[in-house]
């Protein structure tokens, strides 16, 4: 039996996480012992703790309470606790999720007392270096030793940084071994997808109906934090939502709700609140979130996970960032990139609510990436 340690940190890891543990649990339990560690970086109740419950991931057996503060400091306190328990535990390889902080503080902590590092999510880029996500990313694949790239296109990105194509076992991060595996968030939409509407009452709780709203998620420093851009992307929702007559629901963090009246201007913060058609919500849980974008006309988002999400439920998807790592849901005219622009954000409005038969091609694999990548775990990890 080998034993892998998963590291998580952010919500969207502890939900990539449950696709693996359910591997795990379901195939592989004689084979492979899973140690998980919760950073920290994001914890609170509703954000952690219902996810590890909802999504019946084992409790994690550490937690380094890292909180939220500056980047270095916070990775610095990540970096030390994992090494911690890299030398107590002493694991044949460490898992790791996509590009946050905890991340990269994993892969720095395995790479310097040579632990293989197995990345979930490689290969990613949005070719925006001023995004902290885009330096974890790149950082974590050069120091793995097996990389899982959920897309063509992510896996081409790591055959133009130098990763070769058909290297020969043993594996290691000067040899490492690179694949085109599916997306496990792939698998875990399939899996709860059916158990989210019947679990939740999100749906009536809104007054919202099948296919009549939209959803609307906005997260990122970027468009929180600066006034100008928080304006651009509230002057859009509050204008689609009053000419279309459609609702539009939004779950969003109470730090971010704090930061309405604060950036917002007075008349648009007062038009918000006024508006019948917009409902701001708190944060919901992962089944909630499941069956809200199943059943929305339409998804807008600064989210990466959410843009997926949209499209593994064959909704049409308006980005708020300059760029996505996901770019074959723009390439096959899935989504629209618009940024924090009124104007594009409404013309690509306009567009979705009048597009006939949009295309969802099959790109995220066959919904059980997680069961391969533990199998390659197994057959090149010792």
């Amino acid at each position: 039996m080998i034993k892998i340690l998963t590291v998580i940190g952010a919500r969207p890891q502890i939900i990539k996480a449950a696709a693996l543990s359910r591997a795990v649990k379901n195939n592989y339990s004689d084979d492979i012992r899973e140690v998980i560690v919760h950073t920290g970086q994001h914890y609170d109740e509703n954000m952690s703790k219902v996810f590890f419950d909802e999504l019946g991931i084992p409790n994690p057996d550490y937690n380094l309470n890292a909180g939220s503060c500056s980047h270095g400091r916070q990775t610095a306190l990540m970096i030390e606790g994992i090494e911690e328990i890299l030398l107590k535990e002493k694991p044949n390889c460490i898992v790791l999720y996509g590009d946050t902080n905890s991340t990269l503080a994993g892969a720095v902590a395995a790479s310097k007392i040579q632990s293989p590092v197995i990345h979930i999510e490689a290969g990613l880029r949005s070719f925006n270096k001023s995004m902290p996500e885009e330096i974890n990313r790149i950082l974590c694949d050069h120091v793995s030793t097996l990389l899982f790239s959920p897309t063509k296109s992510g896996y081409d990105n790591l055959l133009k940084e130098g990763f070769k194509e058909n290297n020969q076992p043993p594996y290691s991060f000067n040899n490492p071994k690179i694949y085109h595996c599916g997306d496990v968030m792939y698998d875990n939409s399939l899996y709860f997808g059916e158990a989210a509407e019947k679990n939740t009452t999100i749906l009536k709780d809104n007054n919202l109906l099948k296919n009549d709203f939209i959803l609307a998620t906005i997260h990122r420093n970027n468009n929180t934090d600066e006034p100008l851009r928080l304006n651009a992307l509230f002057k859009s929702l509050n204008k689609i939502a009053l000419e279309n007559k459609i609702k539009i629901i939004l779950p969003l963090h109470p730090r971010t709700a704090k930061l309405l009246p604060v950036n917002l201007s007075t008349e648009l913060y007062n038009s918000i609140k006024e508006n019948d058609y917009i409902k701001i919500i708190a944060p919901v849980s992962f089944l909630e979130m499941t069956a809200l974008e199943k059943n929305a006309a339409l998804v807008m988002t600064d989210s990466g996970g959410v843009q997926k999400e949209a499209f593994y439920f064959q909704k049409p998807c308006i980005i708020l960032r300059s760029e996505t790592e996901w770019v074959e849901l723009v390439k096959c005219g899935a989504a629209k990139i618009t940024d924090a622009d009124e104007t594009k954000i409404i013309e690509a409005y306009n567009y979705f609510a009048a597009a006939k038969n949009l295309l969802f091609p099959d790109l995220f694999g066959d919904g059980r990436a997680a069961e391969f990548i533990c199998g390659e775990i197994l057959k090149y990890i010792s």
